[in-house]
């Protein structure tokens, strides 16, 4: 009887449960099973995924304080391949969003990240609970906890960076739950995933409304997260102003105290921004005072804001140093003391002690936890000291250590880059400079100075050699016996050189009690300073070259004493201490000697230019030009140098620019330099700018032809400026003119003139790479016999106004207007002053060329196409003829 009460109480209570199972009658059973299912089964492990990768996310994200934070401390990539992926659209064929809802949990694989799979694995959730445990009767959800599984489905796109399918979940529960416990929650998410899909103004004019017309509905933290979307989408903007007032909202109105304190650092972020500093203290302040309520990254940071905002008006260094002492020992800073220091760094460098800067600013590298940003910009400023101190070798390393870690597309990169490529240059000649002048110095000594220079180099390597020996030794043991007691005390130098030497016997401590360690002694002696004669001052003898002669004599003697020691004195020989082999190793042969002194010489001048050039270090410019007169340079350097030092005296003694500038007239009184000099005019007056009278003077050279116009254009452009980057331009352009006037020689002095004169612009270092290439290429062309494919006809005239040139002229043109079928062409070609050419162009033969000059004029001369221009490139028409009249 009993059995079959049980069978029938377990029957009805499977029938019951069949009842409740479906979602298509709306009784309290039925309503009640699926929500409870629904709450407690599918969103609960809906929601320990969902917050389990939200606590991975946030984890892995790194604030970037060097640009106002985002609100929202998290950091979404969009994946533009996922963003239909899973569930295309929530509008279904028949208006209902479960036909298109797929859930496909068992198809995540494994590789992907935690909080990727976390959000998938609660989106699978959320759209399992819509697809089995909706509730859809006669336009209404009788399920109450369907709207939790649409928000958490759509916040769990929003974080996997799906926020078009994001946008549409929070829509869905806008559209068919308006009047619902979520709807304003809804609305806040929507509008934070139009921020995150930049449609800042459209989320800026739903989130006004939202505050406006529900503002009494929303909770505080409701409040606090809508006006936190709306300060972000106004930063979006950039309307700063308009993102204060709803950030303080949203301070006063969070209930989370990491929140509180991240939205105040932003609030002292935006005042800073403004340059409102007051208050962008007090809000740092605020921070400060939270400590541990407030995370350590937000409190050591507002530290760094407040030295940023107040530097200049800190004059208590001991107060500032006590205290951030004291922040540095606090063992929860350890992890933010790469920014405490560089606090530190800064501080004494705007003090000017940058002895101590560089101090910290180097700990601060050290102790770098993972922020490039901040790494680079350390860098960044102990390459700045070291370039303001002249340093400039060591300031391009850090230029290059910050080149690699910042970003490429930062703001500061391209200035970084252009003073990179200076400094390059300036280390390559600082480099030519100081080894070419040691050699040379060398070069100059007598033999005695020289081995007294470097006896006194050797003497100096040796203290260093044994100090480092007594450091290595200090405190070591041999059985228990010191080192600098033992009778193998040579073993044990020998030893600390890495030398295998053999032990010694014996336990006497004194050194010379031990006949190894004493002819050990003796054979380095020898090794090193040869066979000295026994006379005071045995360094400097005079007979030292005879005591040496000896040397091979007394080398056999010892070596034959010495048995197994020989190899070890061997060994232990060190060539650092052997004078002669630096003394030979100096160059003898004048033409090396001439080239390092050229290479020094010209090095001397670019280190001048570009010192005063690109970073106006004007001392460091004048010295090494003033230097360089001193070296008796070439003719090329000596004017250029005299004009740069005049140039670099008006800025720093203006006596000295009046010396220079007489001297330079007085002693070059046909220079350019002194022309140029006489010329000057700062009260010149023109309504042109640089650009188009530049312009001008390049339209006259370009049309070819009239090139005395052409330098006249130039030359009067050159009068009305003294500076600029166009007077370079303009200098460049007179020398190809030059070039075409007056022929090869005087293109190279044009060139070479540029070339020193405006070495570190660009178009000096045009002028001297063509002085390098082209003039060369040009010099080194010469007349050739052999056959051409085009000749011409050439007249040359002294006056082309005469009667006579003007009848040859009018011959010339006749013959090429009734042959032009032919391609033959007329021009007249300008050759010196007023010297030109008549010239026919387009014989394919000599013989044709011939025939036609005998039939027109006894003076026309023959000349292949190739000749021709090498007549006008070295204006060496004579030379030409000159076989001819022999």
């Amino acid at each position: 009887m009993l059995k079959n009460r049980i069978k029938y109480v377990i029957f009805l209570a499977v029938l019951l449960l069949g009842a409740a199972c479906s979602v298509k009658q709306d009784r309290l059973l039925n309503r009640g099973y699926h929500a409870m299912t629904t709450r407690y089964n599918i969103l609960y492990n809906g929601e320990l995924a969902y917050d389990d990768a939200l606590i991975s996310l946030k984890k892995d994200y790194f604030d970037d304080f060097w640009e106002i934070l985002p609100v929202e401390r998290i950091d979404i990539k969009i994946d533009s391949t996922r963003e239909f992926d899973r569930g295309r659209s929530l509008e279904s064929k028949k208006g209902s969003i479960l036909e298109n809802i797929q859930v496909d949990g068992d198809q995540l694989g494994g590789a992907q990240e935690q909080g990727e799979q976390g959000f998938r694995r609660a989106e699978d959730k959320a759209a399992k609970a819509i697809q089995k445990h909706s509730m859809y009767i006669k336009g209404r959800e009788r399920n109450f906890q369907i709207d939790d599984a649409y928000l958490m489905l759509g916040q769990a796109r929003y974080y996997d960076g799906r926020f078009v399918p994001a946008l549409e979940a929070f829509n869905y529960i806008l559209y068919k739950y308006p009047d619902g416990s979520l709807a304003n929650e809804a609305s806040i998410w929507r509008e934070k995933t139009n921020v995150r899909l930049t449609y800042d103004d459209i989320a800026i004019k739903n989130l006004n409304l939202l505050l406006r017309d529900k503002k009494k509905e929303l909770s505080k933290q409701q409040m606090a997260d809508a006006n936190a979307t709306l300060t972000q989408a106004y930063i979006n903007i950039e309307e700063y102003q308009q993102a204060i007032a709803p950030l303080k909202i949203a301070i006063e109105n969070t209930k989370d105290k990491e929140e509180r304190a991240r939205y105040t650092f932003i609030l002292g972020q935006l005042y800073g921004k403004l340059g409102r500093k007051g208050e962008a203290a007090t809000a740092f302040t605020t921070v400060i005072e939270m400590n541990r309520k407030s995370p350590r990254s937000y409190v050591i940071q507002s530290h760094a804001q407040q030295y940023g905002l107040n530097s200049e008006s800190i004059k208590d260094s001991v107060a500032f140093l006590k205290k951030y002492k004291k922040l540095i020992k606090d063992r929860e800073n350890r992890a933010y003391l790469d920014v405490l220091h560089r606090q530190v760094g800064l501080f004494y460098e705007h003090n000017g002690n940058t002895k101590e800067a560089l101090n910290s600013l180097k700990k601060a590298v050290k102790l770098s936890k993972g922020d490039k940003q901040l790494k680079a910009q350390n860098y960044l400023s102990i390459a700045e000291i070291y370039f303001n101190e002249a340093g400039y070798a060591l300031a391009g390393q850090y230029y290059d250590s910050v080149l690699a870690i910042m970003p490429p597309k930062a703001k500061e990169r391209f200035r970084i880059t252009k003073r990179r490529d200076a400094l390059r240059d300036v280390v390559a000649f600082e480099k030519v400079a100081h080894v070419n002048d040691s050699i040379l110095r060398l070069v100059a000594m007598s033999d005695d100075q020289r081995i007294s220079y470097f006896q006194k180099y050797v003497d100096d390597l040796r203290k260093e050699d044994f100090r480092k020996l007594q450091a290595n030794l200090k405190g070591k043991k041999a059985g228990n016996q010191n080192y600098f007691n033992m009778a193998n005390f040579g073993d044990a130098i020998a030893s600390a050189f890495d030398v295998n030497a053999p032990t010694g016997q014996g336990n006497r401590t004194f050194y010379f009690y031990s006949a190894q360690a004493t002819s050990n002694g003796k054979m380095d002696f020898r090794r090193r300073w040869g066979n000295r004669p026994l006379v005071d001052n045995w360094r400097w003898a005079s007979d030292i070259q005879d005591a040496q002669s000896n040397a091979s004599n007394q080398e056999a003697t010892t070596s034959a004493n010495s048995n197994t020691n020989s190899g070890t004195a061997e060994q232990f020989n060190d060539a650092r201490y052997d004078i002669n082999a630096y003394i030979v190793k100096i160059p003898t042969d004048e033409m090396e000697i001439a080239s390092l002194k050229k290479d020094r010489d010209f090095a001397y001048f670019q280190l001048g230019s570009m010192y005063a050039d690109r970073f106006k270090k004007y001392d460091l410019a004048s010295s090494r030009l003033e230097a360089l007169l001193t070296f008796d340079p070439t003719e090329r350097l000596v004017l250029p140098s005299m004009y740069k030092l005049y140039k670099i005296y008006l800025e720093i003694d203006m006596a000295k620019a009046v010396a220079m500038k007489d001297r330079i007239i007085s002693q070059y009184p046909n220079s350019r330099y002194a022309k140029l000099l006489q010329n000057m005019s700062v009260d010149k007056i023109d309504d042109l700018s640089p650009e188009q009278i530049y312009a001008q003077a390049y339209k006259v050279y370009a049309q070819g032809g009239d090139y005395n116009n052409a330098l006249r254009a130039i030359d009067s452009a050159l009068e009305r400026f003294d500076d600029d980057g166009y007077v370079s331009k303009l200098e460049l352009l007179k020398a190809h003119v030059i070039g075409k006037l007056k022929g090869v020689t005087a293109y190279k002095e044009a060139l070479n003139f540029v070339a020193l004169t405006y070495s570190s612009s660009k178009e000096g270092k045009e002028a001297e790479n063509l002085l390098k290439t082209t003039i060369p290429s040009l010099e080194s062309r010469n007349f050739t016999n052999g056959d051409s494919k085009n000749w011409k006809v050439v007249i040359f005239v002294n006056d082309k106004q005469s009667s006579d040139s003007q009848m040859l002229s009018r011959s010339f043109i006749q013959f090429s207007t009734n042959n032009s079928s032919r391609g033959i062409k007329y021009s007249e070609d300008m050759y010196l002053d007023s010297k030109e050419f008549l010239v026919l162009h387009g014989f394919k033969t000599k013989e044709e060329a011939e025939k036609a000059a005998h039939s027109m004029n006894n003076n026309a001369v023959v000349i292949s196409a190739e000749n021709y221009i090498i007549v006008q490139i070295k204006k060496n028409w004579e030379e030409y003829l000159t076989p001819k009249e022999g």
